[in-house]
């Protein structure tokens, strides 16, 4: 059976965009305006089976990942997703595993859902903007009430039952002018892996007040790291410090802002329909329904391949010279709202910012490449192999060893 080329990460909606918050820069809520008003956006048994048996079959890995987002996911029940776990044993080839994560604000954990989650190895991904202040200024709940007791004592549980856990925290006008603050909160709750999404909505004078502004967010990304690369290196896990540390080691960016082209994250939404990205669940980006096109054709579609190969083609000659390239490639698709210098449109707005980082880790980088290309030295010499001068060097770089990794070799 066919099977997709690359890898991809789904994101399935099987409660559409309903949630218990009412969080004001939530850009998903008003996705439910896509459908039929009064539609129920809880995935049908027999759609959610069909999508169960597609991502099965359409996988190319020995492992098939499930990633299931919201709108608030746990709004279904503990025995919706007891339904999932026995369809997808039912589904699932006798050599292959299959994984599951799911995105959540946490107010709706509590022990039974943590002993299943425990027992079927769920990974969580916990959406926490810092300490309470900060987090309560926009995760409110329906009737506008604050929320991070709740999520705060959902996280507790997840750490009782030793459930992974990823922290999301959005970063936005209000906790962006404290991030120590907020880093110091996230290691004194022992939080081991932050996410920094940085916020950016669009309004008709431009931004929103609520949005981060670029040069505070390169402020906020290089304090915080300034702080981590003295104190907990190998201890947290930063997502945007493992991106630096990724290009450092020649590997391919994990984060698809980041990546030279894009479209490996699309979404399925509740009722089937596959849309391109989770930024860009529009009409116009809805490239059709599973129930009647297969996903794995979705998946290869000219136009899937199309809307991820324009983040590349579509990038400014200011980006295509800049020194951080290889670090950034322009950011998300859907922050490109300014125009360079000279008049030329898809500049990200949030440039500035990344630039500021991605310069002030460089000297972290370089160390990095460096230890990186002697240890892959060291395990070819180790492994009995001979490297000649112009053979591939063994750190990856894909130049020739005479003109990499030699001299460092050589050095006294």
């Amino acid at each position: 059976m066919a099977k997709a080329v690359r890898d991809f990460q789904i994101f399935a909606k099987p409660v559409g965009a309903s949630c218990n918050l009412d969080c004001k820069y939530c850009y998903y809520l008003e996705k439910e305006k896509l459908f039929p008003e009064g539609q129920s956006l809880r995935m049908s048994d027999d759609m959610l089976e069909e999508y169960i048996v597609q991502q099965i079959d359409a996988s190319p890995g020995p492992e098939i990942s499930f990633s299931w987002h919201g709108g608030e996911p746990t709004l279904l029940g503990l025995d919706y997703f007891e339904k999932i776990v026995a369809l997808q044993r039912k589904h699932r080839p006798p050599e292959r595993r299959i994984s599951n994560g799911m995105q959540s604000n946490g107010t709706l954990l509590d022990e039974k859902w943590c002993r299943f989650l425990e027992r079927e190895g769920f990974a969580v991904g916990l959406s926490l903007d810092g300490p309470r202040k900060l987090h309560d200024g926009y995760r409110v709940t329906k009737g506008q009430k604050p929320t991070h007791v709740e999520v705060m004592r959902g996280y507790k549980l997840l750490q009782q039952h030793r459930i992974p856990c990823d922290v999301l925290c959005v970063v936005h006008a209000q906790n962006v002018q404290h991030p120590m603050q907020v880093y110091r909160f996230f290691r004194q709750i022992k939080a081991r892996y932050i996410g920094f999404l940085p916020l950016l909505e669009h309004s008709d004078k431009g931004v929103s007040e609520r949005s981060v502004p670029a040069l505070a967010l390169g402020n906020f990304l290089c304090t915080i790291f300034d702080e981590w690369l003295e104190q907990d290196v190998g201890r947290i896990m930063v997502q945007m410090f493992e991106e630096v540390a990724r290009t450092a080691m020649g590997k391919e960016h994990a984060l698809c802002i980041f990546r030279k082209t894009c479209g490996d994250v699309p979404v399925v939404e509740h009722n089937g329909d596959f849309f391109s990205c989770d930024h860009f669940v529009r009409e116009e980006h809805r490239l059709g329904n599973i129930n009647e096109i297969p996903l794995l054709e979705l998946l290869e579609s000219q136009q899937q391949i199309a809307f991820g190969q324009a983040k590349y083609d579509r990038l400014p000659r200011y980006c295509r010279s800049c020194e951080v390239l290889e670090l950034c490639h322009g950011g998300c698709p859907k922050d490109r709202v300014l125009h360079t210098e000279d008049g030329e449109p898809g500049l990200n707005y949030l440039c500035a910012g990344y630039k500021k980082f991605f310069l002030h880790s460089r000297p972290f980088a370089a160390e990095l490449a460096l230890q990186y290309r002697q240890q892959q030295i060291e395990q070819g010499s180790k492994s009995g192999t001979k490297t000649g001068r112009n053979d591939p060097c063994p750190c990856g770089s894909g130049r020739k060893y005479k003109n990499c990794c030699l001299g460092v070799d050589r050095a006294p």
